[in-house]
């Protein structure tokens, strides 16, 4: 299908105390369960767009060589005036393009989803969230928990090597 990324990820890229687990979950939780122990590749800006390399051009050209979406909802997310760009470019080829499978996990419990944009307040009232609780952090990540089965549930069909 011309695909390189299983997902590509999503998440606020501000620097609070909420903001150090949700960048630890991005780049040590996620890669270690998804990529490591189930064999998907994700795209991770910050990690997978490389300094110098234009930001805008380098944020479509890698979602649309993505198979999902997958965005952290956060209070921060839902709070910040500003979405970032890669949050349009996402929304846009989701709910426009139609070309794209969104999944969204809930970091927090978000008790309304009033100020959330209104696309993305579509997308919960179409398939809901995958909601992350704080007894995941306690024990050790297996990719055999609840929440790690329904990511894989939304994900695409992993390719194992013949």
């Amino acid at each position: 299908d011309g695909k390189i990324y299983d997902a590509y990820v999503i998440y606020p890229k501000t620097h609070t105390s909420e903001a150090n687990f949700v960048e630890y979950f991005v780049y040590q939780i996620m890669p270690d369960i998804l990529e490591n122990k189930c064999g998907y590749k994700l795209c991770i800006s910050g990690r997978d767009i490389y300094p110098g390399e234009d930001a805008a051009s380098a944020i479509e050209k890698r979602m649309q060589k993505s198979r999902r979406l997958i965005i952290l909802l956060t209070h921060q997310l839902i709070n910040s005036k500003e979405n970032s760009y890669d949050q349009y470019i996402a929304l846009y080829n989701a709910l426009i393009q139609n070309d794209t499978k969104v999944i969204l996990l809930e970091m927090e419990t978000i008790r309304t989803y009033g100020k959330l944009q209104e696309s993305l307040r579509f997308i919960i009232k179409q398939q809901g969230t995958i909601k992350w609780k704080e007894e995941h952090m306690v024990q050790p990540q297996s990719p055999n928990s609840r929440f790690w089965k329904q990511v894989r549930y939304q994900m695409p069909l992993t390719r194992r090597p013949s």
